[in-house]
């Protein structure tokens, strides 16, 4: 590691934003016209649109509609400086940011600094079940699981083990939030409309799904109503609904679960689980929380206050997923509304020197929630008001749309939205080795090349030597 920490040149303050999501991303836009010099960092080198990952999962889009390359977004600001890398240290103390790229490492100083780094998926403690039952919070997760669906039917038309064929052609997807319900309907459209016609021995159609959700109802934030309504409508698709379940065991070839009204335990054989139940924090933020003396939620969540800055250190800002504020949710709009207070907060220390007593408090204004069911049915929550069917999918379509970054990929989200309306297909559906078998690390021999060699599924190339101490 560099021991004098990089700084843009000049005497303008250096903000320093870890994470290139809502958070981040809107906050760097905030500070495009301030007097600072802007560093953002992100172990990626694009914005993913989360929310819409589940598109990719089941191809309706491509994964460059929602992840667009930070660079080319803010190719236009002349005061920030775009590093990809992994943050592998915070010194709160001396106010520097360590990064890590392969060999390439470097320290940065800040003045100020917006930690907007996200969160991951949570297993509840029991991380085992990430090999066989993977989230869905980035790119390659949406890959992998897109891999896992499709592969399903292919191994399904291939089968002849009456017992074998119906583990196939399971779907288990655990969390019944709005990631769960909105893909246990994508790959029930996709088993009774997509794929019909497409195989020779199998009906797509008698494909079982299954949702599984701890709490009485799915989608419980969004109220009874509209929770009882999404329900119905995914019962209409296909899905079963398992209420009040826990899952207790997940492996290579099922999943158990339990029920939390009379203790009861079932093991259904599946072959493509998928997990969209609970959230982790980004590690970074215990690791500042524990240099300011504060602790933590059970979900890796900084508490912050009205400021958003940690206990004392006035110029660190949390915000997304990473803080716990007024239990507010873990949405797009939160992270938005944090980094741009944050970007707005800054900018007046800078320009007013107000001091860290003065600042108003952070006040989230409430845009409701949505999810879509299916084509032409979505729930929305916009206070006290509810919306379902058509006005709600109308509704879902249009906000959504507005977030997708760049005029070209929201022209192609609206073209191939559109043509999911007028055709069955589905224009996203190739799917690699390597996308399957990623998680897992099978890096069994593809061939031996001529060049002596070996060629595995990530195209890695290993010497021959080597390749026979592992494979014997």
């Amino acid at each position: 590691m560099v021991d004098t920490p990089f700084r843009p040149t000049g005497s303008r303050p250096h903000v320093v934003v870890i994470g290139s999501g809502f958070g981040g991303l809107f906050a760097v836009n905030k500070l495009k016209k301030a007097d600072v010099d802007v560093t953002l960092i992100d172990r990626t080198n694009h914005h993913l649109f989360q929310p819409l990952l589940y598109q990719v999962a089941t191809g309706l889009l491509s994964s460059g509609e929602i992840a667009p390359a930070t660079r080319q977004i803010l190719k236009g600001q002349s005061n920030v400086h775009v590093v990809k890398g992994e943050v592998r240290d915070i010194d709160v103390d001396n106010k520097t940011v360590d990064t890590e790229l392969g060999t390439f490492t470097r320290r940065y100083h800040y003045d100020y600094l917006i930690i907007a780094a996200g969160a991951g998926q949570s297993y509840f403690g029991n991380d085992h079940f990430a090999e066989f039952a993977p989230g869905m919070k980035t790119i390659d997760d949406a890959l992998e699981i897109r891999a896992r669906i499709v592969g399903a039917f292919e191994r399904a038309e291939l089968c002849d083990d009456p017992e074998e064929l119906k583990r196939l052609l399971t779907f288990a997807i655990v969390g019944g939030g709005p990631t769960g319900v909105e893909l246990a309907g994508q790959v029930a459209e996709m088993a009774h409309r997509t794929l019909q016609g497409e195989y020779s021995h199998i009906d797509p159609a008698s494909a079982r799904i299954l949702l599984i959700e701890g709490a009485p109802q799915i989608l419980p934030p969004f109220g009874k109503r509209l929770g009882k309504n999404a329900q119905k409508q995914l019962e209409k698709l296909g899905v079963t609904c398992k209420l009040n379940s826990m899952v207790t065991n997940v492996d290579e070839h099922g999943i158990t679960f339990k029920s939390t009204v009379d203790g009861t335990e079932e093991t259904v054989p599946a072959f493509c689980k998928i997990w969209s139940a609970g959230v982790q924090a980004s590690p970074l933020g215990k690791l500042v929380a524990d240099q300011c003396g504060v602790e933590v939620d059970r979900a890796g969540r900084v508490p912050v206050r009205d400021d958003l800055t940690i206990d004392d250190n006035h110029e660190i800002f949390i915000v997304g997923d990473m803080m716990s504020y007024n239990r507010l949710p873990g949405v797009a709009q939160v992270a938005i509304q944090g980094g741009e207070y944050a970007a707005d907060t800054i900018i007046d220390h800078i320009d007013n020197q107000t001091p860290p007593a003065a600042r108003p408090a952070f006040s989230y204004f409430d845009k409701g929630s949505m999810a879509t069911v299916s084509k032409f049915s979505a729930v929305v929550k916009l206070g006290k008001v509810e919306v379902t069917g058509f006005f709600g999918w109308v509704l879902w379509l249009a906000v959504h749309l507005m977030f997708i970054v760049g005029f070209r990929n929201r022209f192609i989200a609206a073209g191939n939205w559109g043509l999911n309306v007028l055709s069955p297909n589905r224009w996203q559906l190739a799917t690699t080795r390597q996308q399957m078998h990623a998680r897992t690390g099978l890096r069994k021999l593809a061939r031996i090349s001529d060049d002596d060699l070996i060629e595995t599924h990530d195209n890695s190339p290993f010497n021959l030597h080597e390749a026979k101490k592992h494979t014997g």
